[in-house]
């Protein structure tokens, strides 16, 4: 039997659209990746956190999920497919002059946003493929004083409410077990196993414009010296291309050679 809640659950989901990693073009000269003629995706780790939204919607189904999302006009599309799921309302803050904004910046106008929201919990996903450096979430939560965790792995759907999350968080050594206070933001991994569900055939074209709402700076009233490349305190010296060593390839058979070499190869390492 499932628990009616008597205060639905209001939750945002933050979503990051990232270059696909198969072709991207990056401006050497103003030091940020070029978005507007790439095909773009939504992040992995953040596809995890509406998936999880999602799965708490088919438990509750009164709660309010509201994904975020701060991009060029061009990953609309993107966004109305996801919102041709159960999700009940999207936000795409959108305006050239946010162009090149760093983490800093980034976390400055979400904070903006998110001042004047009323929420439960914020998802997001912990690393993005274009960056993988973590500072979003954990920048938002001490901007907005909320209590944040990342690089969770699972959530207890059953002790997920407006009062608390109890969650597991996975790293090389042991898997944890923790409770934080709501509201409160949590960062999921792809490794979660979250997975967003496919559209519905008969949703494929179904108008959704009305979910969806474009918000530009004049109605955020961000400070021109806070976003953008003026407002990026991230100081690039450098950019390079990684260079990929080739491996050599070893097969190892199950004989008594083959046992002996795994052996020895772990003892060299400490493992045995």
């Amino acid at each position: 039997m499932r628990e009616e809640n008597p205060t639905p659950l209001r939750l945002i989901c933050l979503v990051k659209f990232v270059p696909d990693m198969d072709g991207f073009s990056y401006d050497y000269e103003q030091e940020k990746l070029q978005r507007d003629h790439i095909r773009m995706i939504a992040n992995p780790d953040d596809a995890a956190a509406i998936a999880f939204a999602l799965e708490v919607k088919q438990r509750q189904p009164s709660t309010h999920i509201e994904i975020v999302t701060m991009a060029p006009r061009s990953v609309q599309p993107h966004m109305m497919d996801l919102l041709r799921l159960k999700i009940d309302a999207g936000t795409m803050i959108t305006d050239p002059v946010f162009a090149g904004s760093d983490t800093y910046a980034t976390t400055t106008i979400l904070k903006k946003f998110l001042d004047n929201r009323s929420y439960d919990c914020i998802l997001t996903g912990t690393r993005s493929l274009d960056g993988a450096t973590s500072h979003v979430p954990a920048q938002l939560a001490e901007a907005l004083g909320l209590d944040h965790m990342q690089d969770i792995t699972k959530i207890d759907l059953q002790r997920f409410n407006r009062q608390r999350a109890v969650f597991q968080v996975e790293d090389e050594f042991d898997i944890t077990t923790y409770e934080m206070a709501m509201p409160g933001i949590l960062s999921l991994t792809q490794s979660s196993g979250y997975k967003l569900p496919y559209i519905a055939y008969e949703d494929f074209n179904r108008d959704v414009s009305d979910k969806l709402t474009l918000l530009s700076n004049r109605k955020l009233q961000c400070s021109p010296s806070e976003i953008g490349l003026d407002g990026s305190l991230t100081q690039v010296v450098k950019t390079f291309t990684t260079e990929h060593q080739k491996r050599t390839r070893k097969v190892i058979h199950t004989d008594e050679d083959g046992m002996d070499y795994v052996y020895s190869f772990l003892r060299k390492r400490g493992y045995v």
